[in-house]
C-alpha cells in the first residue's frame, strides 16, 4: 500500500465520524509516528509504499479511531509546551489551556536567574506542568504530588524522557493536614468539572480519560481549591504565589474563595478562547 492509498482509506473509513480537518490531522500524526515521514516527505513523494506489518498498524489505529479513542492514546504520546510526553488512560491528555497557565508562570519568573525557586505541583497527571516548569526554569526545585500510582509512573517516565529531575510524591491532598516545607510557587490543575457539566464533555473524553482527574460533585465543586488554599496559607513563602487552572463557569466563586481566605493580589485571567481559565494570588 502507498501513503496516497492510505490517505484515501482514512477518509473513507472515518468520514462519518470526524470532520475533514481532524481526519487529515490523524493521518499525518500516524504517518509520522509509524513511518517517521513528515508532511514534506509525503508532498515530495505521495507514492511511497510501506510493508504489510506497517499496514496492520494503520488498520489497528483506524479501528481505534472508529471507536473514538483519542489519537494521543493510540500513539501513546502528545506535545505540550514544545516538549514530548507519553500518555495513556491513567492520565489526562494535556490541554492547550494548561499551556497558557505554564506560560504565565514561566514569563513571570524567567528573569529570575539567580534565586533558587521551590515549586509544588498538586495533581501531577502526566507531569506536563512540573516537567515544563523544570525545563524552562532551570533554577527551580520542583516537587509534584498525585494520588494515583499509575499516573506517577507515567510522570516519572516523562521526567526521564525530558531530562529533568522532579521529586514525585504519592499523596492524597484531601487528607493532607499540612505541607512539610514552604514553596515559592504552588500550582494546581485539580479536578473541576461538575457532574452537571458532563453533557458538555465530548464522548471520547468521557469514554477514555480518567474521571478521577476530571470531575467533582455538584454540591462542592471547589473542594480541591478550598483544601489547597488552606495548605498554601502555611505552605507558601513570604511573597510566594498560588496558581490555579479553574472551571470557566466558576471564576467569580474561585476569586471570592481566595479573597475570603485572605489572599491578596488576586488576578483572574481568560484563556485564548475568552473563558475564565486561570487565577493567581499571594498572601
Amino acid at each position: 500500500m502507498s501513503v496516497a492509498e492510505l490517505k484515501e482509506l482514512f477518509f473513507y473509513q472515518l468520514n462519518n465520524t470526524y470532520p475533514k480537518e481532524e481526519i487529515e490531522s490523524f493521518y499525518f500524526l500516524l504517518v509520522d509516528h509509524i513511518l517517521n515521514l513528515k508532511r514534506i516527505d509525503l508532498a515530495l513523494n505521495p507514492n511511497i509504499e510501506f510493508s504489510k506489518t506497517k499496514q496492520l498498524k494503520f488498520e489497528d489505529a483506524l479501528v481505534q479511531l472508529q471507536k473514538e479513542r483519542p489519537i494521543q492514546y493510540i500513539i501513546g504520546e502528545t506535545e505540550f509546551f514544545s516538549l514530548n510526553f507519553k500518555v495513556n488512560e491513567h492520565v489526562l491528555i494535556p490541554r492547550p489551556e494548561t499551556e497558557e497557565l505554564v506560560d504565565w508562570i514561566v514569563k513571570s519568573y524567567s528573569s529570575n536567574k539567580l534565586e533558587k525557586l521551590k515549586i509544588l505541583d498538586i495533581g501531577t497527571g502526566s507531569g506536563c506542568i512540573p516537567i515544563s516548569l523544570a525545563k524552562n526554569l532551570p533554577n527551580a526545585f520542583v516537587y509534584s504530588i498525585d494520588i494515583s500510582p499509575d499516573a506517577l509512573k507515567v510522570a516519572r517516565k516523562n521526567a526521564i524522557l525530558n531530562t529533568v529531575e522532579i521529586n514525585f510524591i504519592k499523596q492524597d491532598i484531601l487528607t493532607t493536614n499540612e505541607l512539610n516545607q514552604q514553596f515559592d510557587i504552588i500550582i494546581s490543575n485539580p479536578p473541576y468539572v461538575r457532574e452537571l457539566e458532563k453533557k458538555e464533555i465530548k464522548d471520547n473524553v468521557l469514554k477514555n480519560e480518567p474521571h478521577l482527574a476530571l470531575f467533582v460533585k455538584d454540591n462542592n465543586p471547589l473542594l480541591f481549591y478550598d483544601k489547597i488554599t488552606d495548605l498554601a496559607k502555611k505552605g507558601l513563602k513570604s511573597e510566594g504565589t498560588l496558581y490555579f487552572e479553574i472551571n470557566q463557569y466558576l471564576g467569580k466563586e474561585t476569586l471570592d474563595l481566595l479573597k475570603r481566605k485572605k489572599f491578596s493580589q488576586v488576578e483572574l485571567r481568560k484563556d485564548l478562547s475568552g473563558n475564565n481559565r486561570m487565577i493567581k494570588a499571594q498572601l
